[in-house]
């Protein structure tokens, strides 16, 4: 992880959610990735949300970028 200016650790490694599905991105989380790498091309930020949802991970303990 890298510390930032503010304390936060952000995880080095994300997953990539360029092709992401629910299921994906709810497997992500369930095998304990924190740090999700998106972008707006690849409109897969409502099964990444949905996958969030879904799994019950707290908002704060994530990163999305």
């Amino acid at each position: 992880s890298v510390t930032l200016s503010n304390g936060a650790k952000l995880p080095t490694v994300g997953f990539g959610t360029w092709a992401a599905t629910v299921e994906s991105a709810k497997a992500a989380l369930d095998a304990g990735y924190r740090h999700f790498d998106g972008a707006i091309f690849y409109k897969t930020e409502k099964n990444v949300g949905e996958a969030i949802k879904l799994s019950g991970v707290p908002r704060s303990e994530l990163f999305l970028t």
